[in-house]
C-alpha cells in the first residue's frame, strides 16, 4: 500500500503543517465546547497507525480512538489527506537533531543513520508514505537539515551531496521496510517466520534436487548464516523474526559500503574534511 501526500487542499494542508492556518472555531451551542485541536488529533492518528497499520486509518477510527464521531474532526482537519501529511510530519519531530561532530562525520552520520532507521521500524506506516511527492512540513525539512549539515563537514560540494542524501535515505527506508514486513507477516499470513522457512526449505530439496551444485554462489553465501531460530525462542516471545535477525547486520554493512563510498568521493575531489 503505497500512500501519495499533499492529496488535500494545498493551502490549507501546508497552513495546517505550518500552523500557518488557524482551525476554524468549533460552532457554539448547548453544553461545553469540544477539547479538541489538531495536535491531539493528529497523536491519536498516530496511535491508530502504529497500533493498526495505515490500512486501519480512518478519521472514523481516529474519532473513536478520542471519544467522538468522526464528524467532529473535520472541523480542525479537512479530510484524510491532510490528516497524513500532519502524521507523517508530526511522528518525524521525535527524531534527534544534534549529532557530535568531534569524532568526524563518518561517526556522525552513522548515528543519525541508526536512529532513522530505529524510527523507520517504530512507525512502519510512514514507510508507506512515498517520497515521490515530499510532505514539505517542518520537520521533515529539520531531517534535511540535519543530515545536509552532518554530510557538509565532508567538504563535498551541495551538487555531489544531493546524490548522496538521496542514497542515504532511500538505503535507510529499504533496509527498515524489510524489518517491519518481517515484523507484520505472521500477523497477516497466520504462519510464523520458523514455519515459513521450515515448509518451503524442506521442499526445496525435494523440487530442485542438485541446488546446491545448480546455484553454488547462492550456497556458498548463506554459509555463515545462521538458522532459523527455534521454535522455543519464538515462544520465548523475542522482538525480532529470523529475517530480522538477518537484517540487522546486513544494514550495517550496506551502510559501511556507503560511507566507504562517500570517503572515496572525498578522495576524489581532493577535499579536506571538517571534525
Amino acid at each position: 500500500m503505497v500512500v501519495f501526500a499533499g492529496q488535500g487542499d494545498a493551502r490549507r494542508s501546508m497552513g495546517l503543517l505550518w500552523r500557518a492556518t488557524a482551525p476554524e472555531e468549533p460552532r457554539t451551542g448547548p453544553g461545553p465546547k469540544p477539547g479538541l485541536n489538531v495536535d491531539m488529533i493528529v497523536d491519536a492518528a498516530i496511535a491508530v497507525a502504529d497500533e493498526q497499520g495505515m490500512a486501519a486509518l480512518s478519521m472514523r477510527a481516529v474519532g473513536e480512538r478520542l471519544g467522538r464521531t468522526a464528524m467532529a474532526l473535520y472541523t480542525y482537519v479537512p479530510s484524510k489527506s491532510e490528516l497524513i501529511d500532519l502524521m507523517y510530519d508530526h511522528a518525524l519531530a521525535e527524531l534527534p537533531t544534534g549529532y557530535d561532530l568531534e569524532d568526524g562525520w563518518r561517526t556522525a552520520v552513522t548515528s543519525w543513520a541508526g536512529d532513522i532507521w530505529a524510527f523507520y521500524v517504530r512507525h512502519p506506516w510512514v514507510l508507506q508514505v512515498s517520497q515521490a511527492r515530499p510532505v514539505l512540513g517542518p520537520h521533515e525539512f529539520v531531517m534535511l537539515e540535519t543530515l545536509v549539515g552532518l554530510l557538509r563537514a565532508t567538504g563535498l560540494r551541495g551538487g555531489r551531496l544531493r546524490g548522496i542524501v538521496s542514497l542515504l535515505t532511500d538505503f535507510i527506508r529499504g533496509a527498515a521496510r524489510t524489518v517491519a514486513e518481517s515484523r507484520q507477516a505472521p500477523a497477516v499470513t497466520g504462519v510464523s517466520d520458523e514455519e515459513w522457512w521450515h515448509a518451503r526449505s524442506a521442499l526445496l530439496e525435494e523440487v530442485a534436487p542438485g541446488f546446491a551444485e545448480r546455484f553454488p554462489m547462492v550456497v556458498w553465501i548463506e554459509t555463515d548464516d545462521p538458522p532459523p531460530r527455534s521454535s522455543e525462542a519464538a515462544r520465548s516471545g523475542q522482538a525480532t523474526t529470523y529475517l530480522e535477525d538477518k537484517a540487522r547486520p546486513a544494514f550495517a554493512a550496506g551502510l559501511t559500503v556507503v560511507l566507504d563510498g562517500i570517503e572515496a568521493a572525498i578522495d576524489r575531489a581532493g577535499v579536506n574534511p571538517a571534525g
